[in-house]
């Protein structure tokens, strides 16, 4: 066989060859094609990986997973593409009712129909479209059907805890309006991301934006764009003005949470919402900065409720939705959908009970025909179990069907003196002490002077109005609370710390972002706007002997036959029992012969206190047995323009205050709500220690260095204001002035101290600035808050 010629590109065997290469350095080649033996070209084969390179994954096997996740998303993609399609609208798409049961399985209200009327896109005015957009998804006609990037950026702000967010685009909204459900689960995304492609695909964006306008929730149970139009503006979609749509469109966000007229209290984010919304609309080009700068912010009509809705019923039900939501039972939309059956925790004799006792002593006593101020009278009222925190009864007011508004849940009335045994609770539960060093009991002695100037704080000169003007002089802190004493309650507020009176108000059951619940001393006369069921709440946290469990109104859920779960309820001590039953035991004397004497007519051991708004505007009694916490308040409000109105005048009467008409209603709907129940006292605790500890002088006080016996004081000028506002007994003032202690004290274990570093005078100034003006005669009833309005109506700051 002949030889064959070498083959181009083989390395040179011959030392003297690969001497003579271009590419020099021969010994070197040699070598490594010695080391890695005859016919291997060790230029094309790196050296072995060796330590931790080997850990690093190379090149070609990064390349190799890219192929491979690339090919298996492809391929999940095009599976799902394939497996998943449009389906019919799904039976949720027509809403059911939802059925409310009282406690016993009897009937309470139906509701649930669904209110919407479909209208093509033409009706819907355009700006009202692009109001739509504006607030929900701007890039609506150049996106796709679905968003990965904004998909993928809202799961990163909600697993990063910047919110719930949602990633979705109008699209793929109404996908899941229409065809899926509002659940939360990978599953419907799965099948929402295909179907909104596909459904991109073959319908036109106006197709789309048409189908959304008409399967969105607006609130009141209205769905779709004319059906809100009517509900909110009572006018055909077609006339909407842009200003108009634009407060539809931001409803989206919020349904009920932005419904101004139900929720007043929410207005300032509704408006927040509504500026967002134009401002969109501006930066987007379809408003122009002038007409955006002329829009007034369009108020809603009153709500029509649906028919089946009166008397109570509606406002049952409104009130057990918004427990639903706002605890995360059922989503809002899942809810307004219907099909559930839902057992409250209302009792209808009870229900009856409080409807009758609100007639009898306030419904037949009015005549709007002969008096206008009868016109503004509402009422409100609810009833907890304290041991159980289960809402046996609740009183929204005359009718549903008349009057929209929840006064039973509704956060916007002062609720005055009520607020004062929060203070005293506090007190106790911190072991404060008076400017002078005593501990803080309920035969502490104060200087109730009408206007007397706080002493202590740090902030702008507070000074109080007693009711009527009227000057007390030196009285126990019992006393003070049965008279409602503003001047001395203040102090009080200041000695304790205005932020742990807020703190403790809030363990009670206040919710913390209550209005007006600010830390100043004008906390202790309830400027702070909480509603009727909260201040039952907090009420019967007392009533508990300090245990706090959040109020429920739902015994059961369920839907085509499946329990929804419900929260476990959550108890503990709130403040000590010795707080509580302290302030248990100073409001029975509230009730024996305070301001809240009309509670007697109950016929049991009560507590309770009596508390008035600014000018009268509403009037509060709330109060408790053991087996029964209730808070009543009535209320003035004008029933055109919704204005808070003073109550001068109604049922005849110059005045309305919390222990008339309210203490009343307490006491019928007490007695005939506990009919036939063994009649109990309270179990108050009682251990070695006594307040009679607060007769001992200070330290500093002269007694002690001039022989004066412990207790007294020598005797000072009338003008010559006490530290604090703290008297030491006996004390005379101008002429003799006998000392009030009240009746027998309940003994407390031990000297509860101060925490560290907490004494008196040490507090910061207010950062809200809720310091109030006062006029003269401004008459704070019964220990109202004594805070005048400005001629605007709103409280400005001292």
């Amino acid at each position: 066989m002949s030889e064959q010629p070498p083959q181009q590109g083989w390395a040179p065997r011959d030392g003297t060859a690969a001497r003579s290469s271009p590419g020099g350095n021969s010994d070197r080649s040699t070598d490594r094609g010695t080391d890695r033996g005859p016919g291997r070209r060790g230029r094309n084969r790196g050296r072995r990986r060796t330590g931790w390179r080997r850990a690093v994954p190379t090149r070609r096997m990064l390349l190799a997973g890219f192929v491979i996740v690339a090919a298996l998303l492809i391929g999940a993609f095009a599976a799902g593409y394939a497996l998943v399609h449009i389906p019919p609208a799904n039976a949720t798409a027509v809403a059911q009712s939802n059925v409310y049961l009282y406690e016993d399985g009897s009937r309470l209200a139906l509701d649930g129909e669904v209110n919407r009327e479909n209208v093509p896109l033409s009706q819907i005015p355009l700006t009202v479209q692009q109001a739509v957009l504006a607030a929900e998804d701007r890039d609506f006609y150049s996106e796709r059907a679905v968003d990965p990037k904004a998909m993928v950026r809202a799961a990163w702000n909600t697993l990063t805890g910047k919110g719930k967010q949602s990633g979705s685009t109008i699209t793929q909204q109404y996908v899941k309006n229409y065809y899926l459900g509002q659940e939360q689960t990978l599953s419907r995304k799965w099948k929402e991301f295909f179907i909104a492609i596909k459904l991109g695909r073959e319908q036109s964006k106006g197709e789309i934006l048409q189908g959304y306008l008409n399967t969105s929730y607006f609130g009141r149970n209205a769905y779709g764009a004319q059906a809100a139009a009517q509900a909110y503006y009572g006018t055909d979609v077609s006339k909407l003005t842009t200003a108009q749509g634009a407060y539809l469109a931001s409803l989206l966000n919020a349904p009920s949470a932005f419904d101004v007229t139900t929720h007043p209290e929410n207005r300032p984010a509704a408006l927040a919402r509504w500026n967002y919304t134009l401002d969109g609309m501006v930066k987007t080009g379809w408003l122009s900065p002038s007409e955006r700068a002329a829009m007034v912010f369009p108020d809603p009509q009153s709500a029509r409720p649906a028919t089946g809705l009166s008397g109570q019923r509606g406002y049952v039900v409104q009130a057990v939705e918004e427990y639903l939501t706002s605890e995360g039972i059922v989503d809002e939309k899942t809810l307004a959908a219907g099909g559930f059956r839902i057992t409250t925790t209302l009792q209808r004799g009870r229900q009856d009970a409080f409807v009758k006792a609100v007639d009898d002593q306030v419904t037949d006593r009015l005549d709007p025909g002969r008096r206008a101020a009868d016109r503004n009278v509402r009422v409100g009222g609810a009833a907890i179990d304290p041991e159980s925190g289960r809402v046996v009864a609740l009183y929204g007011g005359f009718d549903y069907t008349r009057q929209y508004v929840n006064n039973a849940t509704r956060r916007d009335y002062q609720v005055g003196s009520t607020f004062k045994p929060f203070v005293l609770t506090a007190a106790v539960e911190e072991g404060s002490r008076t400017q002078d060093g005593r501990r803080i009991t309920p035969n502490t002695v104060y200087d109730g002077t009408d206007r007397r100037p706080v002493q202590g704080w740090s902030g702008a000169r507070y000074a109080p109005e007693n009711e009527d003007g009227h000057s007390y002089g030196p009285l126990t802190v019992r006393a003070a609370t049965d008279r409602s004493v503003n001047s001395v309650y203040a102090q009080m507020a200041v000695d304790v710390g205005p932020a742990r009176v807020k703190r403790t108000a809030i363990a009670l059951g206040l919710p913390e972002g209550t209005p007006d619940l600010s830390a100043s001393p004008s906390i202790a006369l309830g400027p702070a706007t909480a509603s009727v069921l909260d201040m039952a709440e907090a009420y019967a946290t007392l009533a508990n002997h300090g245990r706090h469990g959040r109020y429920t109104l739902v015994s059961s859920i369920s839907k085509d036959g499946a329990t929804v779960g419900l929260p476990a309820r959550d108890e503990r001590q709130a403040v000590s029992r010795e707080a509580a039953d302290t302030t248990t035991a100073v409001l029975q004397s509230v009730v024996d012969g305070g301001t809240g004497t009309a509670a007697q007519s109950a016929g049991r051991p009560a507590a309770g206190k009596t508390g008035t708004a600014e000018e009268d505007k509403a009037a509060w009694f709330a109060g408790y047995t053991p087996q029964l916490a209730t808070v009543v308040a009535v209320m003035g409000q004008d029933p055109e323009t919704g204005v808070q109105k003073p109550l001068y005048g109604a049922m005849g009467l110059p005045r309305v205050n919390g222990g008339g008409a309210p203490a009343r209603i307490w006491g019928q709907f007490t007695g005939d709500a506990l009919e036939g129940t063994e009649i109990t006292d309270f179990e108050l605790l009682t251990a070695p220690g006594s307040y009679q500890e607060q007769s001992e002088a200070p330290p500093s006080s002269p007694g002690a260095e001039s022989g004066t016996p412990s207790g007294a004081a020598p005797p000072r000028e009338a003008s010559s204001a006490p530290p604090g506002g703290v008297v030491e007994p006996p004390l005379v003032v101008g002429p003799s002035v006998p000392v009030d202690t009240g009746p027998s004290p309940l003994p407390l274990p031990g000297d509860l101290l101060p925490p560290a570093g907490a004494g008196p005078g040490t507090l910061s100034d207010p950062a809200d600035g809720v310091f109030r003006d006062q006029l003269p005669g401004a008459g704070a009833v019964d220990g109202g808050t004594g805070l005048a309005p400005s001629p605007q109506g709103l409280r400005r700051p001292y």
